[in-house]
């Protein structure tokens, strides 16, 4: 049994606990916020028995072995580090950091203390992309990839009427990419790794956020084109070209229906079984891995490809955030 606490009470951190409910060894054990009568409200809908407004005291209570981080992105990095010193392990929101030297620092505190920490990267753990993994050879040598993702954000209308917005705030470290670019950058990273170079362009919203974009990355002999947007909807399906056939998969950051399409014209649907909310694999491998002592080591290599590669789109696209400033 891992005995849980959460950071965060928005809707990702209520997804997450209704995942977690159907997941073997999950007891949730405690709940923060930064005041105390919204832990208690929050936390009592999930039968949480403690709450903290205090992050030291969390960190120094023996009754909690892991933490799941759903604070804004500016924060993962004091949060995680906070908690791995401590020696819990630690489940993080994406994006993993501001930046890959976030990143880096996050993982290097993990090995020091010898806990673990891992990305929430619900995709990457998705049966529907196993079936990715799995069945990408019948395609032949790829040539190309094109990921989409991304939906008109519920906070856009607000933001455009001139009220704040968090995920429209460079300062934190927020914007389309940080939010729904992910989605795209991560599978890349761990189909194909680092890219041997990109090219990317925004389209750039007051206060110098990014409200969508395309990363486009060449690899040897492969071309990927990632779009992501949170200012308008998109419908397209990703691809994946290799010179026998290609994969057609209809949801990125939830792969549910994915057939290959042959030269010859014939059509493979992949059957893929998996759960409404996906976070269900996350939150199980990550219970398995502390129970078996992983330390998840190509997850973290993804993470970190995926760190750079935004580190790199962020600075051709002229996104800056205060924790790039203080490097």
């Amino acid at each position: 049994m891992v005995r849980f606490a959460t950071i965060g009470t928005s809707m990702i951190t209520e997804n997450f606990l209704q995942a977690a409910e159907e997941c073997r060894g999950f007891c949730l054990k405690g709940v923060y916020s930064r005041n105390m009568d919204k832990a208690r409200a929050f936390g009592d809908k999930y039968h949480a028995e403690k709450f903290y407004d205090s992050l030291d005291i969390l960190a120094a209570d023996p009754e909690i072995d892991a933490v799941y981080i759903a604070s804004p992105n500016y924060m993962h990095c004091r949060h995680a580090i906070r908690f791995l010193q401590a020696k819990k392990h630690v489940l993080c929101e994406k994006a993993l950091g501001s930046n890959s030297r976030e990143a880096e620092q996050m993982f290097h505190t993990a090995k020091e203390n010898q806990v673990l920490l891992l990305e929430a990267m619900r995709p990457l753990f998705d049966p529907g992309f196993q079936a990715v993994r799995e069945n990408i050879a019948r395609l032949g040598k790829i040539r190309r990839a094109d990921f989409h993702y991304g939906k008109y954000s519920s906070k856009y209308d607000g933001f455009k009427a001139g009220e704040h917005q968090n995920i429209f705030d460079r300062n934190c470290s927020a914007g389309a990419l940080m939010d729904m670019g992910v989605y795209c950058v991560h599978p890349m990273a761990a189909l194909f790794g680092m890219p041997e170079s990109i090219k990317a362009e925004s389209v750039m919203l007051p206060g110098e956020i990014d409200g969508a974009g395309t990363i486009l990355a060449k690899y040897d002999g492969i071309i990927a084109q990632l779009t992501y947007t949170k200012i308008t909807n998109t419908f397209t399906p990703s691809e994946i070209q290799g010179e026998e056939g290609v994969m057609v998969i209809s949801d990125i950051a939830s792969p549910r229906e994915i057939s290959i399409r042959y030269n010859d014209g014939t059509v493979e649907n992949i059957p893929v079984v998996s759960c409404k909310n996906n976070m269900v694999y996350e939150i199980g491998r990550f219970i398995q891995a502390v129970e078996e002592g992983h330390t998840m080591e190509e997850n973290k290599i993804v993470s970190i490809i995926a760190m750079k590669v935004m580190d790199e789109a962020r600075r051709q696209c002229g996104i800056c955030f205060p924790a790039d400033e203080q490097i």
